[in-house]
């Protein structure tokens, strides 16, 4: 397991959070204040009447009355931990990416290894209602794009989100997890045990105070950050009132790229993103054609692996024969597990050798001679 990042202890840290933690100062009136005032400590500490010039009578009330107490206790406590940071803007780990936005955070509060909050990412994205095939999709498409160095941004959330986060961490460019909660809070609590994962080996972040609850206005908020961070954004099965179109029009506005993945006509789920290329989203097929249009170019392949990999697929594709099988037919026959399993029929039906068919079977697919 790689270490946590360890960044220098700061001293400035109780100014920053006395800053941020005002109820009712928004983040473009603190940056103002920083503008006219300079560094969190010194512009607190300004005469009364300048900082009234700087961010108005009102928040200059607010900042006056000051932060919860208990709220700043804790939140030194927390960030004593290691492995938890507090990055402000202006410093060096501060992601370059969200200083291209119009409202990037004052403060973002990270668990893990911060270095992939500034490396090249994508951000992958979808209904929490996810079908299986749309899981195995995000999780293929994730997976190789962090073998390609892109580290998988999405938000933690169930279904697409969740599978994104699992295939990134399956490869070298990781995953960062944007909170809609504090970040000492993990929201689904069925994905305690990811965001552990996360934390360990990529990076969880909120620009939300500690203990903020899951509120539904978070998450449009949160999804301003995704993008943000992202060099594009891939949305696999959304609604036509997805949070996931809230993410590709925040992209939009960033000056992302924007692709989708094509489903059924049928299936209320691909509504989301055929809009989208209708809208003018880059229709992809595979994670090549998103590294394609980002002029990134794959990592040679490594032949050992792709030896192993052909012979695991040759296993599978003999224990199904030919006919309709299910996943518990296939691991009865092999001895894998349904994870294993289900990871290989999704390479093979992206690679077009196996096809889904009717009551959760896969089915191999006739070679054209």
């Amino acid at each position: 397991m790689p270490p946590k990042t360890l960044l220098p202890p700061r001293d400035d840290l109780e100014a920053w959070l006395r800053l941020t933690l005002v109820p009712g100062v928004s983040p473009k009136a603190q940056q103002n204040l920083l503008r006219a005032l300079g560094p969190p400590e010194q512009a607190l500490a300004s005469r009364s009447r300048d900082i009234v010039r700087a961010i108005g009578e009102e928040d200059a009330k607010l900042l006056a009355a000051g932060p919860d107490a208990k709220l700043i206790e804790k939140s030194l406590r927390w960030l004593s931990t290691p492995g938890h940071h507090l990055l402000a803007l202006g410093d060096a780990d501060y992601p370059q990416a969200l200083l291209q936005i119009p409202d990037p955070p004052t403060v973002i509060y990270a668990v893990g290894r911060v270095e992939f909050l500034g490396h090249p990412s994508l951000a992958v994205v979808g209904s929490r209602n996810a079908t299986p095939q749309g899981a195995r999709d995000a999780e293929a498409f994730a997976r190789d794009l962090s073998a390609a160095g892109l580290t998988i941004v999405s938000g933690l959330a169930l279904g697409i989100d969740g599978a994104a986060h699992r295939g990134g961490l399956s490869q070298r460019g990781s995953t960062v997890a944007v909170l809609g909660t504090g970040a000492d809070r993990v929201y689904p609590a069925g994905h305690r045990e990811l965001a552990h994962e996360i934390a360990d080996r990529g990076c969880l972040a909120s620009e939300f105070p500690l203990g903020t609850p899951p509120a539904s206005g978070n998450f449009p908020q949160r999804n301003r950050l995704i993008s943000g961070l992202a060099r594009g954004v891939l949305v696999i099965e959304a609604a036509e009132r997805s949070g996931s179109l809230i993410t590709a029009r925040y992209a939009l506005e960033q000056g992302r790229e924007v692709f989708a993945l094509p489903g059924s006509i049928h299936s209320p789920l691909a509504k989301g993103c055929h809009k989208l290329i209708r809208e003018g989203a880059k229709l992809v097929e595979c994670a090549q054609d998103v590294l394609t249009e980002l002029g990134i170019a794959a990592d040679p392949p490594d032949q050992s692996a792709n030896a192993k990999e052909r012979e695991t697929s040759s296993s599978l594709l003999r224990a199904m024969g030919h006919g309709p099988v299910t996943v518990d037919e296939i691991a009865r026959a092999t001895g894998q597990s349904a994870a294993e399993i289900s990871a290989e029929l999704a390479r093979l039906e992206i690679s077009g050798r196996v096809e889904p068919v009717a009551g959760g079977r896969f089915q191999r697919v006739a070679r054209q001679h």
